[in-house]
């Protein structure tokens, strides 16, 4: 009996341990996933940060605008929390996100074609912006925006408070269009009520939001100068060479202990030469006002 449990046991062993491997396997496989979402997710949203960010100097003053940043009461900065904004214009619709592409869990665009955008199956999750226009009883759908080809500016370059203009475009063989939403510094976030059709394929509309407003950083003199500048990169250049020096001493050379330091004797002489450049300097100055002032004779 002793051989035969002996050799079940053995037999229990590979299959615990077999199982043991696959849950393992499991595990590596659902984390593997999870970082990946996370990873896409972070990439997302650090992307949207580049897109809608703008730096302007104006009168010694830095504006800085950084519009999907989260804000109070706003954690997703100017971005739509629905994943996309909706606005009606005559028989026309838009929809549009800013600073990234645009999320639908509900209302998705219903239209035919929707080129440039997900197709008529995945209508509005491929693009940033999209219309749709009545074309005979169809809705037709056409991308006008592409959060890669977005470009930021001031909407006015006097008074940088104002707010800033979003444009994102899209480019096909058939059809140029694009997008302009100027987005109006104010603390309370207004959504957009009407579209402009600028002409062709270009439309324009306005709104409001707080994430708009930039950040003030008064300017003053900034900056080392020249001279500033000078002197740190001589201070960069003397310690690269003594560093240099150090290493190459004690790895080839073999050299140890102080000693190791390039051109010691010169370093421990320069305090001695500058003290005695500094005294002949001053000397010769004063030689200089007494031989003036005894250039005078005295007058009785």
């Amino acid at each position: 009996m002793a051989p035969q449990s002996v050799s079940k046991e053995r037999l229990r062993d590979p299959m615990k341990f077999s199982l043991l491997f696959q849950q393992m396997e499991s595990l590596s496989r659902i984390l593997g996933a999870s970082a990946c979402i996370a990873i896409l997710l972070w990439s997302a949203a650090s992307s949207a940060s580049r897109v809608c960010e703008l730096t302007a100097v104006q009168s010694k003053q830095v504006y800085r605008f950084s519009l999907a940043s989260p804000i109070k009461s706003y954690p997703h900065g100017v971005l739509s929390e629905d994943g996309f904004y909706k606005v009606a214009a005559n028989d026309s619709w838009l929809w549009f996100q800013l600073c990234s592409q645009m999320i639908f869990n509900h209302d998705q665009p219903r239209c035919f074609r929707c080129e440039g955008c997900g197709g008529s199956l995945y209508c509005g999750n491929k693009c940033s912006a999209l219309v749709s226009i009545n074309n005979a009883g169809y809705r037709v759908c056409t991308s006008i925006g592409q959060a890669s080809k977005s470009h930021i500016t001031l909407i006015d370059e006097r008074r940088p408070k104002i707010g800033v203009v979003i444009k994102m475009s899209s480019v096909t063989e058939k059809m140029n269009c694009s997008l302009s939403v100027s987005v109006f510094c104010d603390q309370s976030a207004t959504v957009p009520t009407s579209v402009d059709h600028v002409g062709g394929c270009d439309y324009a509309t306005t709104m409001r939001h707080p994430a708009a407003c930039a950040d003030v950083i008064s300017g003053g003199r900034s900056g080392l100068g020249w001279f500033g500048t000078l002197i740190t990169v001589l201070i960069c250049l003397l310690g690269a060479y003594l560093l240099a020096g150090t290493v190459y001493r004690f790895l080839f050379l073999g050299v140890r202990g102080v000693e190791v330091i390039p051109n010691l004797s010169f370093w421990l002489r320069l305090p001695q030469q500058a003290q005695i450049l500094v005294c002949s300097l001053v000397r010769k100055f004063s030689g200089q006002v007494h031989l003036g002032r005894g250039s005078y004779s005295q007058i009785n």
